[in-house]
This record gives structure tokens, sequence and C-alpha cells, in this order.
């Protein structure tokens, strides 16, 4: 039976803390990854712009032997009409594995239905799985633990990053605190599910609308940017609901544990959601966060195959 990784809830506490360890052991160089994929093609659509996924498994992929093909939405017959599912069928027949990064979620359930080969998330409206299993990994690699340390996101609650933090941390026992506006709450659905994952793994879930009671005592403080893809029609009331309130500066920071780490998924949006002098400071992660990315779709990519 294939796999497929639309959202956490495709993964196991165990199938987490797996990914973690072959990250890492990838990273150190003990796991000699490099003809995992030989022979195996990976075909990555892509409806939004990228950066980091886009590159980190195209590197990937060539670093495990394989190949990856990009595929634009706008450039494939999808653009004028041809069904998901179509699409998928014949797809399936020429590849091994897709990545795809789309703006409706269901668009992705469409397109994993459809398959005979698996699917993997990447990014869309709702959630955000593989970076935040990098997140993830970063964290442990940083703190040495994940069980009961605090993490605080800060700005919509409703974004994907957010969502995909709640199921992430819930599953692995990460107490997760959300500061955000009532409007910008996570859907309830999302809610629910880590309310269930919090009860199994034992940690807690917090939501405040004021972030300084979010941000207190917390290990990491996480924010993205207030105006997702998809979502730039918004930009001007998100703007007066997010700024200066949920703006991570060094008025909000102090609040949170000494050795707290700052966490941003990128792009920032410099000035918006994070302050310069916190995303360059001596507390920010971010940038282990990005070469993260690489080592962990290395992991992904040797676990779905």
């Amino acid at each position: 039976m294939k796999k497929d990784l639309l959202t956490l809830d495709d993964l196991t506490r165990e199938d987490i803390l797996n990914l973690i360890d072959a990250a890492r052991r990838i990273k150190i160089g003990e796991l000699d990854v490099s003809r995992d994929m030989t022979g195996k093609v990976l075909g990555m659509i892509f409806q939004k712009p990228s950066t980091r996924t886009r590159v980190s498994f195209e590197v990937a992929m060539l670093e495990m032997g394989g190949h990856a093909i990009y595929l634009s939405w706008d450039q494939l017959q999808l653009a004028r009409g041809e069904s998901i599912a179509d699409t998928a069928r014949v797809l399936s027949r020429y590849l091994d594995l897709i990545v795809a990064r789309v703006y409706e979620h269901y668009d992705l359930i469409e397109l994993a239905k459809h398959s005979d080969i698996p699917v993997i998330n990447g990014l869309s409206n709702d959630y955000h799985p593989v970076q935040i299993l990098s997140d993830l990994f970063t964290i442990y690699e940083r703190f040495k633990k994940l069980r009961g340390l605090k993490l605080a996101f800060i700005g919509d609650g409703r974004s994907n990053i957010c969502h995909s933090l709640l199921l992430g941390c819930t599953k692995i026992g990460i107490d997760i605190s959300l500061g955000v506006p009532k409007k910008y709450m996570p859907k309830a659905d999302v809610l629910e599910r880590a309310k269930s994952y919090s009860l199994e793994s034992g940690c807690s879930i917090e939501i405040y609308e004021d972030p300084v009671k979010a941000v207190k005592g917390a290990n990491i403080v996480y924010t993205d940017t207030f105006v997702s893809m998809g979502f730039e029609e918004e930009r001007e009331e998100r703007i007066k609901v997010f700024i200066p309130k949920y703006q991570v500066n060094s008025s909000l920071v102090k609040y949170a544990a000494d050795d707290y780490v700052f966490m941003h998924c990128l792009p920032a949006h410099r000035g918006e959601e994070v302050t310069d002098d916190i995303i360059d400071g001596p507390n920010s992660i971010v940038w282990d966060q990005a070469e993260n990315r690489l080592h962990m779709q290395k992991a992904i990519l040797r676990w779905i195959v």
C-alpha cells in the first residue's frame, strides 16, 4: 500500500521520531543515502512560488542518485482544464513519486486519491507538514530533547504553519501556546485533532489573544508572515490587525525563557512579523531551519519509497 504525506495526521509519533533521527544521521554523515533514490524520478507540481521547498527537494533527489522534474501548474494541461484526477493517472505512469504545492488542500487530496504513487504535500493553504518535520528536527538539534519544551506561535492561527505546528507539537509532546487574534484562530477541526493528540502525549495547548501571555516562559518563539500566499487581497486588513501587537520584537521576547530560540519558516517580511534585531540576533536559528529542510527532505523521501 502506497504512503502519502498530506498532513502530520499521516504519521505516528514513532514515525516522526524516526524521521528526526534519520535526518540527524544524514546530516552528520552517519547514514549514507547517496544511492537510495537511484533510478527514481520525482515530479514537482507547483501552483505557488517556492525557494526552500523546491530547492531542497531537487537537491535531495540529486544527492540521493535520483532526478526531479519541476512541473509548474500553469505549464501543465491543468491550466487548460484537464482534471486533477486525469493528471494524476498519467503522471503515475511516468513518475515514482510527487511533491505538490497547491492553494486548496482539497486539490492535494484529489491528487493523492487518483495517484498510484506517493504524494507529498509541499504546502497547501491549510498545512505544511514537511516544514514542521524539519522544524522539529531543528528544535531537537538545539535542545537535545522535545518533550517538556514550550513553543509559542505568534501571528495567524489559521495559517498552514500554525495548523501543522499544532499537530506536530501535540503528537511529539511539546507544549504549544498561541498568541493569535480572535478573528484568526485555528480551524476548529485542526484544534480538535490537536487536542486529541495532546491527551495521548501529555502536553498542553494554550490559546491567548495576548501574545505576551503566549510567549511567557517559551523555549521557542515562532512566527510567520501575516499575509500568506493566496491571501494578498487581505493584506491591508491583516496588517491593521497584526501590527504592532503581534510583532515579534525585543519587547515581546523578554517574556520568553532566557535561552529561547527564534524560528521563522521564511520568507520573512522584516519590520512586519519580526524585527531585524530578532531574526538576525543571537537567539535566531532560522538559517539552521532552512538548512535542515534538505536533510529532512532526504529522510522523508527515503521513508516514503
